[in-house]
């Protein structure tokens, strides 16, 4: 795959000399590598807009063509006319466009075992991350965590009629894709006829802000055979739409860019700008009674001020069963200096005890060659999990020397329900050898900045608040 990557990034460069920027190229790519693949996968597209029509023309007819398949893509019913929603072309080369093409074609997609589309983008992504363009971490949560959290939470939509799995922040669709793959690894591929339909068309939920991701999230679950419904829009800003799900499987996105004020929204016990702490009452809010949740947050969310009310009015509402702290780097190299956790819990019952895993003290941190992120960095997690997806496997307290320990709601309560606990004596930041890179040392400084900024804003606007109220 990195040579594929290489491939297409090299052409990216050319791309860039006529007019097409890294964003355009990126998208262009999208909408010939998914005809490409449907073709492969024999999935029916209008015959004047597949692969081979585009495949047997050149010149300005060949551009003149492209323009009109995704104009009549656009107007198609469906899913293919969601997919191509203002889809246009950027090509006025007509020789750029006939290379890229003939680049695609060298290669069977479909034949890869990889999340091809997925592993396509996030690679020109890391391109152009190392070249200092920000902004991809907002797409991507690592697959190696992507299927160790699935694994855990087997979201297996045969268990009941109108089980449903969403992803609130779902980017380019990762945690949906594996959890389908999941499914089909279970089961073999040998689903029931009667739940076939269902769960092709009325189990996979997901809604990202930014249209590209979106795009590319549709295409990959179609390209799987699913229909998937992924809205278009801020999961947070938006009102209700009523929809409730059985499992939800998701990663917001980090940092503080957006709106950086409270949503007004009724249905939020806590006001707060933390972008992060809304989506975890949004979460509560759109899961189903006896539904499981697992969603990664920042460090920050553990233990800023708000974070102890949001978390005492969950884990009223729900059992906040576990706490993975996760690998330092475990983002690299999108987003090095972010120290973050998953937290699992399951709507309906109070918390009663909290376990801790901490996955970070004493374990090198993740680099993208040296030291990448594997299933090893789970596999003991994993086990002391357990099988059971909603925490109730039986579990050892492994004492202050060992990762995983429980700690009883009293304790919580006596720290604030705040979740940053810590009891493990991280050597690795004692020995010089082993400390962060400059840049992950300084990523993780903004990231602390930031969470600080976002602690000031909360106490200028209740300054404000009490203000107004006291004139």
């Amino acid at each position: 795959m990195s040579d594929v990557v290489n491939k297409l990034w090299g052409f990216c460069h050319t791309l860039r000399h006529d007019g097409v920027d890294y964003g355009d190229y990126i998208e262009q790519l999208t909408y010939l590598l998914f005809l490409k693949m449907a073709d492969e996968k024999r999935i029916e597209i209008p015959r004047d807009c597949d692969w081979n029509s585009l495949k047997q023309k050149s010149g300005t007819e060949l551009t003149d063509h492209y323009t009109d398949v995704l104009r009549n893509l656009r107007k198609a019913p469906g899913i293919l006319g969601d997919i191509f929603t203002q889809a246009t072309s950027r090509f006025n080369n007509p020789v750029n466009l006939k290379r890229l093409i003939t680049l695609i074609d060298e290669d069977e997609w479909s034949a890869m075992d990889v999340d091809v589309k997925g592993a396509v983008f996030e690679g020109l992504l890391e391109k152009a991350a190392s070249e200092g363009k920000k902004g991809a971490g907002q797409y991507f949560t690592p697959r190696v965590l992507i299927k160790s959290i699935v694994r855990l939470m087997k979201p297996d939509p045969r268990v009941a009629p109108g089980f449903t799995i969403c992803d609130p922040a779902c980017g380019t669709g990762g945690f949906l894709v594996c959890a389908y793959e999941w499914l089909m690894e279970v089961t073999k591929g040998a689903l029931d006829r009667k739940d076939f339909q269902r769960i092709k068309t009325a189990t996979y939920y997901g809604q990202d802000l930014v249209p590209r991701p979106r795009r590319l999230a549709l295409m990959n679950l179609f390209l799987h055979g699913l229909e998937a419904k992924i809205y278009l829009g801020d999961a947070i800003y938006e009102p209700d739409r009523g929809e409730r799900y059985d499992c939800i499987l998701t990663n917001p996105p980090f940092g503080t860019k957006g709106a950086n004020q409270a949503p007004e929204r009724g249905d939020f016990t806590i006001e707060t700008s933390n972008k992060q702490l809304n989506f975890v009452q949004q979460v509560m809010n759109i899961l189903k009674p006896g539904g499981r949740v697992a969603v990664v947050l920042p460090d920050n969310c553990l233990f800023e001020d708000k974070a102890g009310e949001v978390f005492e009015i969950l884990m009223q509402d729900c059992n906040l069963h576990t706490v993975l702290r996760l690998p330092r780097g475990t983002f690299t190299p999108y987003s090095q200096g972010i120290k973050a956790n998953v937290i699992f819990f399951q709507k309906g019952l109070p918390t009663e005890n909290v376990w801790i895993f901490d996955a970070r003290s004493n374990v090198p941190g993740i680099t993208k060659k040296e030291r990448p992120l594997t299933p090893q960095h789970f596999a003991e997690f994993e086990q002391c999990y357990g099988d059971n997806p909603n925490g109730q496997s039986p579990r050892i307290d492994q004492g202050k020397e060992g990762r995983f320990r429980k700690f009883h709601l009293s304790e919580i309560k006596e720290r604030n329900y705040k979740l940053d606990i810590t009891w493990l004596k991280d050597e690795n930041l004692e020995d010089a050898g082993e400390l962060p890179e400059p840049q992950d040392l300084a990523d993780e400084a903004i990231a602390e900045l930031e969470a600080a900024v976002d602690e000031l804003k909360e106490i200028l606007h209740l300054i404000e608040v009490n203000g107004e109220d006291g004139e």
